[in-house]
C-alpha cells in the first residue's frame, strides 16, 4: 500500500472527515466525461492509454474508428548535436550585445542555431464496419462516456430491440488495448475489422483470428521531403490485433487476407498490442536487434490464459492504485448539498453529481454543454472533473519505462502534427509534470528522469563543442533521440540554452516531496552537478561585477531596443537568472543532505550566488523581463517567463520578498487574462502562489471556454468537447497545469512550512474536502472546510520527520511530526488526535 493510497483509516471510536477511508473514493458518476453523440472530430474522441499505447475512441455506430499511438514512433535516427563553428560566432554575438547592438546580435544569433527536431508519428487505426441496420440506430438511446474512476471508455446504443455495448480500456500491467463489443440478443453481433496506417505499412491475416500490421517510420522528418536514396532506415513497428468471439456462437471469416469478419456472435473481444524497433536514443534503427512482430506475439501469448474479466480486474487494480490516492469534492455551500446527505465530509458530494441531469435526448447533459454553461453556473463539480481528468491523462501517458509525455501526451492523429508533437522545454514539458508530485503521482515522473539522463549524454557533447563548457546543456526543443542543440529557426525562441536547467529543478522537487535520499544520491545529484557545471561556465563577467548570461532571450518574446528596432537577444534575462538561482539553491541544499558541502563545485556555486543579476522592478512597477527596462512590443504576451521565480520557482515569496510579489501581481494584471490554455493555467498557479484566490479562480474560470474544432483560433485557449485543452490546437500541458494550479490553491509547502487553503475562493468553493494531496517533506494532506472556513486537517508522513510550521488564515503553529503517525487538527490548528498508521490500517 502506497503512502496516501486510500485504506480504512479510522480510530475505532471516531468518525472523522479529514482521514482517508475505504469508502471515500470519489463517486464515479462525478467523474465521467459524457458526449451527446459519436465524435465528429478527433477532439471529440475519448483518449485512453497505458503510458506507452494510446487510442482515441470515436464511438461511431455504423462505422467506428480507434486511432492508435505507440510512444516510440518517431521519424529520424540518432544525430550529432554539435557544431564546431559555434564558439567563434558566440564570441561575435557576445561582443554585439556588449556594444548594445541588440538587433545585430539577434541577426547574428541565427548562426548559433542547429537542425530541426524529428517528428512524433501515429501508429494507425482500427476500423470497424457494422451491418447496415446500425445506421438506423435509436439516437435517443446513444450514450458515450469516459469513466475516469475506471479508465474505461463506453459506448451504448440500441438498434431495434437489441442493445449494443462497447467497452475500451488500455491495460498497463498487460500492455494491451482491449475492446469488448456485445449485443443483448443472442447472435446479434456482426462486423468487419481492419487495421490501417498513414505510415508505410502492409497488413495481413495471421491464422484465423489475427491481423498483423508491419511498417516503418521515415528515417528523415517530413518535411523536408526526401529522396528514397537519401532516406535512412527508420524505426520499424508492428501491431497485432487478436480477435476472440463467444464460444459456440458466431464465426470469424477472413476477407482479402487483410480483414476479419465476425458473423452472428454474442460478443467479441479485440486485443491490440504494438511494438517498435526503437532501442534507445543512441541506437540507430538499422542496428536495432528488436523484432517488433515477435514481441507483439509474445505479448499476446502472455495474456492468452486471462479472460476479459481477468484483464479488466488487473487493469483496475493497477490504475486505481494511482488514481484513488486523491479525491476532491467542491460545493458552493451547504445549501447546495442535498438535505438527506450527512454533514460529515466523507459523504460530501457536489451538486448534480450522481443524478441524471436534465437535457434533451437521453436526458444526460454532455460535458461540452457543461463547459459552455460554466460561465453562468460555475459548477464546482466541473472543476473536480477537470482536476481529476489531468491526473487521469498523466497516468495514461507517462508510466515507468515509457517515453516522456510529449506535447500531446501520446495521442496524435497526424503525420505532420502541430509543433512536431515534440517536448518543448521552455514551459510545456515541465508543465506536463507539474501535477505529478502535489497530486500524488510520483511514479509518473520516472520517464522524465530517464529522459533527463539521456539528454545529459548528448548535452555534454553539445556543451563541450558548441560552448567550450563542461557539464551538459539542452535547448528549448528536443525529441526521442534526445536532441540537445538549438533548433533551426529564429533566435527569439530557438536560442535558449536553459531547457536542461529548468528540467533539473524537477529532480530536486522530487526529493523535496519524497525525501528519497537514495534517489537524490544516485540519480538526481549527478545530473544536478553536470547542469551546474555548465551554468558556471556559461556565466561570464558582466558590468557592475555581476555574472551574466550572454546571449540571452526571454522565451518567444521580443523587445524594443533603445534604437527603436525590434530584437530578442540581449543579456541576463530575468528567466535565465531565476532558473540559475533555483538550480544553484537546489544543488547546494542537495550537497548538504549528502555531505558534499566541501566539494569544489559547491564552493564555486556559493561564490557565484550573490553575484547573479538580481530580479528588478521596472519603472511602471512590473517585474523587468530583461536586464534592461526595454519597451515591450506585446504587453499581453502569452509567456510569463520573468515570473519563474514566483512559480514554479521559490525565490519570490510573500514572506521574504513582498515588494517583488507586489510587482509580480502588477505584471500579471498587465499581461491580462487572454492566451493559450497553458498560459491560462500558469497564471492561475502564479496568482495562487501570491495567495490571491480571486484572480486564481478568475483564471480557472477563464479556461472553461468550449472550442469548436472548425473554429479554433490560435492563442485563445479553452477546452474541446473531450476536455483536451486548446492552444489551439490541442496541447496537453494546460490539462496538467490545471490540476497543478488547483492543488496550489488548496495546499502550498516548503520543506518546513505547510500552508492550508492559501488561495481558496471561499465564495465559489465554500464547502469542500480534499484528500491525498502531497506536500514537501513527504506529507500527505487531507483538508475539509465549511462556508469557506477550515474545519479539519489530517496530516501524516510514512518515512520521515517533516513540517515545522502549519499555517492557515494568519495563524501559525509549530508542529513536530513523527513518521508513521496520523495527526488531526481542528479549525484552530490545535492537534486533537494522534494515532499510528498501523492502528489506522496501513501495513
Amino acid at each position: 500500500m502506497e503512502d496516501g493510497e486510500w485504506v480504512l483509516v479510522r480510530h475505532p471510536s471516531e468518525k472523522d472527515s479529514c482521514e482517508p477511508t475505504a469508502l471515500d473514493t470519489q463517486t464515479s458518476n462525478a467523474l465521467k466525461v459524457r458526449f451527446a453523440g459519436p465524435a465528429k472530430d478527433w477532439t471529440d474522441a475519448i483518449p485512453i492509454g497505458n503510458g506507452r499505447l494510446g487510442a482515441m475512441v470515436w464511438g461511431g455506430v455504423a462505422s467506428e474508428t480507434l486511432n492508435l499511438n505507440e510512444d516510440t514512433l518517431w521519424t529520424g535516427i540518432p544525430r550529432n548535436y554539435t557544431n564546431s563553428d559555434v564558439p567563434e560566432v558566440l564570441s561575435e554575438v557576445r561582443k554585439l550585445v556588449d556594444d548594445g547592438q541588440y538587433v545585430e546580435a539577434t541577426t547574428k544569433g541565427v548562426k548559433l542555431l542547429g537542425d530541426l527536431s524529428e517528428v512524433y508519428q501515429l501508429l494507425g487505426d482500427i476500423n470497424l464496419e457494422f451491418d447496415d441496420s446500425h445506421a438506423a440506430y435509436d439516437v435517443e438511446t446513444y450514450q458515450r462516456e469516459l469513466d475516469l474512476d475506471t479508465a474505461t471508455a463506453k459506448v451504448k446504443y440500441s438498434v431495434g430491440e437489441v442493445e449494443f455495448m462497447r467497452e475500451h480500456f488500455a491495460s498497463n500491467p498487460d500492455q494491451v488495448i482491449v475492446a469488448k463489443i456485445s449485443g443483448s440478443k443472442r447472435g446479434s453481433l456482426s462486423f468487419t475489422v481492419a487495421v490501417d496506417s498513414k505510415l508505410h505499412h502492409h497488413s495481413y491475416v495471421n491464422g484465423k483470428n489475427q491481423i498483423i500490421m508491419e511498417g516503418s517510420c521515415p528515417g528523415k522528418r517530413i518535411p523536408p521531403k526526401v529522396n528514397q536514396d537519401d532516406n535512412p532506415k527508420g524505426i520499424q513497428f508492428s501491431a497485432v490485433l487478436d480477435l476472440q468471439i463467444s464460444n459456440g456462437v458466431g464465426a470469424i471469416h477472413v476477407l482479402d487476407d487483410k480483414k476479419l469478419r465476425v458473423e452472428g456472435s454474442d460478443w467479441a473481444v479485440m486485443f491490440l498490442v504494438a511494438s517498435s524497433s526503437f532501442d534507445g536514443p543512441f541506437t540507430k534503427p538499422v542496428d536495432s536487434k528488436r523484432d517488433p512482430t515477435s514481441e507483439c506475439l509474445i505479448a499476446l501469448k502472455a495474456i492468452r490464459n486471462f479472460s476479459y474479466a481477468d484483464l479488466y480486474a488487473r487493469h483496475l487494480e493497477d490504475y486505481q492504485k494511482l488514481f484513488h490516492r486523491v479525491s476532491l469534492h467542491l460545493s458552493k455551500g451547504s445549501k447546495s448539498v442535498r438535505e438527506n446527505e450527512s454533514s460529515d465530509m466523507k459523504n460530501l458530494l457536489p451538486c448534480a453529481i450522481d443524478v441524471c441531469l436534465e437535457g434533451s435526448g437521453n436526458g444526460i447533459v454532455s460535458t461540452a454543454e457543461r463547459v459552455k454553461s460554466f460561465k453562468a453556473d460555475e459548477d464546482p463539480s466541473m472543476v473536480e472533473l477537470l482536476f481529476q481528468y489531468g491526473r487521469y491523462l498523466l497516468i495514461s501517458c507517462s508510466r515507468p519505462g515509457t517515453q516522456v509525455a510529449n506535447l500531446q501526451g501520446i495521442w496524435n492523429k497526424d503525420i505532420e502534427p502541430a509543433w512536431e508533437c515534440t517536448p518543448h522545454l521552455n514551459i510545456n514539458l515541465q508543465m506536463n509534470y507539474w501535477p505529478s508530485l502535489p497530486c500524488n503521482l510520483p511514479e509518473c515522473q520516472e520517464p522524465l528522469f530517464d529522459y533527463i539522463s539521456f539528454l545529459s549524454v548528448n548535452g555534454a557533447q553539445t556543451a563541450q563543442v558548441n560552448y567550450k563548457a563542461s557539464g551538459w546543456v539542452v535547448h528549448h526543443v528536443s525529441d526521442i533521440w534526445a536532441k540537445t542543440s538549438a533548433l533551426q529557426g529564429k533566435p527569439v525562441w530557438a536560442l535558449w540554452p536553459m531547457g536542461g536547467a529548468w528540467l533539473c529543478t524537477h529532480l530536486w522537487e522530487h526529493y523535496a516531496y519524497t525525501a528519497d535520499k537514495g534517489y537524490l544520491e544516485k540519480k538526481a545529484y549527478p545530473l544536478l552537478e553536470g547542469c551546474t557545471s555548465f551554468l558556471l561556465d556559461w556565466l561570464i563577467e558582466g558590468q557592475g561585477g555581476y555574472l551574466e548570461t550572454n546571449p540571452s532571450t526571454s522565451p518567444e518574446h521580443d523587445f524594443i531596443a533603445p534604437d527603436g528596432r525590434t530584437a530578442s537577444v540581449s543579456y541576463s534575462s530575468t528567466m535565465d537568472m531565476a532558473i540559475i538561482r533555483e538550480v544553484f539553491s537546489a544543488v547546494v541544499t542537495a550537497a548538504e543532505v549528502l555531505g558534499k558541502t566541501e566539494d569544489d563545485l559547491i564552493e564555486r556555486v556559493r561564490k557565484a550566488q550573490p553575484r547573479l543579476y538580481p530580479t528588478k522592478v521596472a519603472g511602471d512597477g512590473s517585474i523587468m523581463e530583461w536586464a534592461q527596462d526595454f519597451k515591450d512590443p506585446e504587453v499581453h504576451h502569452r509567456h510569463l517567463s520573468h515570473l519563474f521565480g514566483l512559480f514554479p520557482g521559490h525565490t519570490i515569496t510573500t514572506e521574504k520578498t513582498p515588494d517583488l510579489c507586489k510587482a509580480a501581481a502588477y505584471t500579471l494584471l498587465k499581461r491580462g487574462e487572454d492566451g493559450p490554455g497553458w498560459s491560462t493555467t500558469w497564471k492561475a498557479a502564479l496568482w495562487a502562489r501570491l495567495r490571491n484566490s480571486k484572480d486564481a479562480y478568475r483564471m480557472i474560470k477563464h479556461l472553461f471556454i468550449l472550442v469548436e474544432p472548425d473554429h479554433d483560433i490560435g492563442f485563445e485557449g479553452g477546452l474541446y468537447s473531450n476536455l483536451f485543452a486548446a492552444h489551439p490546437p490541442f496541447q496537453i500541458d494546460a490539462n496538467f497545469g490545471f490540476s497543478a494550479a488547483v492543488s496550489e490553491m488548496l495546499v502550498q509547502s516548503t520543506m518546513r512550512d505547510l500552508y492550508l487553503l492559501p488561495a481558496l475562493p471561499r465564495d465559489k468553493w465554500a464547502k469542500g474536502c480534499v484528500k491525498g494531496l502531497k506536500a514537501r517533506g513527504g506529507v500527505t494532506v487531507n483538508i475539509s472546510w465549511n462556508e469557506g472556513d477550515l474545519q479539519e486537517v489530517g496530516l501524516w508522513s510514512k518515512n520521515q520527520n517533516s513540517v515545522e510550521r502549519l499555517h492557515y488564515g494568519g495563524i501559525t503553529v509549530p508542529v513536530k511530526m513523527s513518521p508513521g503517525t496520523i495527526y488531526r487538527f481542528d479549525e484552530h490548528l490545535t492537534c486533537v488526535k494522534t494515532y499510528s498508521l498501523e492502528e489506522a490500517g496501513f501495513p
